[in-house]
């Protein structure tokens, strides 16, 4: 399964630090960091985090990159979205080949 989510923490918790521009980098560098130890195929893009693998794994790793947003905020928001095909693997990368080469059959 495909899973991309967003986590990010909101009020002030204790590992919260001001930032002019309202910036939550540090605690989404908590979750990504979380994301990159599991060795599991992810990507990370300015939006969303992409992970691959077998559902409870998945879920495991975005379970305990929610946990490490905790301490930057009072509260956390989590946005998921999942592609669940039975079966499949690869998929990370294998929907952005198939995308480019329909992309390239139109020029």
């Amino acid at each position: 399964m495909l899973i991309a989510f967003s986590v990010a923490p909101s009020g002030v918790g204790p590992a919260s630090a001001e930032t002019p521009d309202g910036s939550v980098h540090d605690a989404v560098a908590a979750a990504v960091a979380v994301v990159r130890a599991s060795g599991l195929p992810h990507r990370t893009s300015s939006m969303f985090t992409e992970i691959e693998g077998e559902w409870d794994e998945v879920m495991d790793v975005v379970k305990r990159a929610t946990d490490a947003v905790l301490p930057y905020g009072s509260r956390v928001s989590l946005v998921l979205k999942a592609d669940i095909r039975p079966g499949r693997t690869g998929e990370i990368d294998g929907k952005i080949e198939r995308l480019e080469r329909a992309l390239d059959a139109r020029s």
